[in-house]
């Protein structure tokens, strides 16, 4: 908003330099962390209390679980829900209105926050960690992501430097490699909306163990879509350009100004869990800003951890079909370390540290070409 009002009056702005300051993607980008840090912040402790009193006995806790957990119960959810009023508000003020990918990421971000929400509600009803059945959950994720990825194709402003760049998947390492699958790419975007959310959503089991992840995938984002972004930057990595993508970088800047303003109540004893409502949120936004910024191959690397979670479930559901016994103690596969022995605080601590390192990896992809 504040933007759209600067381009409006910008004859006027001229004459005040920090009214200037708008125009700057980079303070913007600052702003919109800043905005959206005290928004969930200034909401938290009321919001926790009235959930605690709304849910009573807060979000079940899966009793085949780590004994350690059994001190969480009462414990309220849907605390994704002050992450997404944070982005709301940061994106509403700082982001570029008319900026079509702002308008795609935002449309995923909050249908997946509804679905969250919708399976959260069910849960904390029904007093069972089991909400929504997969195949409901699937249906609506399918639906929001073949939406998402056709509103890509369609609105996506032609590149100078790539043609055909729309429906075409870029490859990391690569500088010209493009592969055109034409209207196959809407199935393609759809997968990895679908797939990372659910990853992200796995990945939320522990304190703090899946929001701090998202933030280091959000800021390595948020460097790719201003890189990508600018055609001098792209033309100098040798990355496609993709003309209007830098905006994302603000929508970065809020998941990483929400989660933080989260993360003050979500750490360690937490007062309020992200829930649904936040986990496939926050994993839809980032598959979606993938997808704009034609990075989806890269999102596998720099979200390498919640791939990584995601395929300890598959792995373990399909042996135990195949042959009634287990690979892991317990899946996803942050449980089998509490299985171990380790404490929840190591498994988170070492769980940020090999995101952090799988970050840097994928970031250095925009230069290893």
């Amino acid at each position: 908003m504040f933007y759209l009002l600067y381009l409006y009056y910008a004859d006027v702005a001229q004459d005040y330099p920090l009214l200037n300051l708008v125009q700057y993607q980079t303070v913007r980008v600052a702003l919109a962390m800043a905005t959206a840090m005290i928004v969930a912040v200034a909401m938290g402790s009321r919001f926790i209390s009235y959930m605690r009193v709304k849910q009573g006995k807060g979000q079940p806790i899966r009793a085949d679980g780590p004994v350690s957990h059994l001190s969480k119960v009462g414990t309220p959810t849907m605390g994704g829900f002050m992450i997404l009023a944070g982005i709301a508000v940061a994106v509403l003020l700082w982001g570029d209105l008319t900026n079509p990918y702002i308008w795609i990421v935002s449309f995923v971000t909050a249908a997946f926050g509804v679905l969250g929400f919708v399976d959260d509600y069910a849960k904390v009803t029904k007093q069972t960690s089991a909400g929504l059945t997969s195949k409901q959950k699937l249906a609506a994720q399918l639906v929001v992501s073949v939406i998402a990825g056709i509103l890509v194709v369609l609105w996506m402003t032609q590149s100078p430097t790539s043609p055909g760049l729309e429906t075409s998947i870029a490859f990391p390492f690569f500088k010209n490699v493009l592969l055109n699958i034409g209207w196959f790419y809407v199935a393609f975007a759809a997968f990895t909306l679908v797939g990372f959310s659910n990853a992200v959503n796995l990945t939320d089991g522990l304190d703090g163990l899946a929001i701090v992840p998202v933030m280091m995938s959000a800021a390595a984002f948020g460097i790719i879509s201003y890189l990508v972004g600018n055609f001098i930057f792209s033309e100098y990595l040798g990355v496609h350009h993709v003309p209007g993508a830098g905006e994302l970088a603000i929508f970065c800047a809020a998941i990483i100004g929400g989660g933080v303003g989260f993360l003050w109540y979500n750490a360690p004893p937490a007062k309020i869990f992200m829930g649904d409502t936040g986990s496939l949120a926050l994993g839809g936004a980032l598959g979606a800003i993938a997808v704009a910024t034609k990075h989806e191959l890269v999102l596998g690397i720099i979200g390498g951890l919640f791939v990584v979670e995601a395929a300890s479930v598959m792995i373990q559901v399909g042996y135990f079909k195949l042959t009634g016994k287990r690979i892991f103690l317990m899946a996803p596969i942050h449980h089998h370390f509490e299985k171990m022995g380790w404490p929840e605080s190591t498994v988170v601590i070492r769980f940020w540290i090999v995101a952090a390192m799988l970050a840097l990896i994928g970031l250095s992809t925009l230069k290893l070409r």
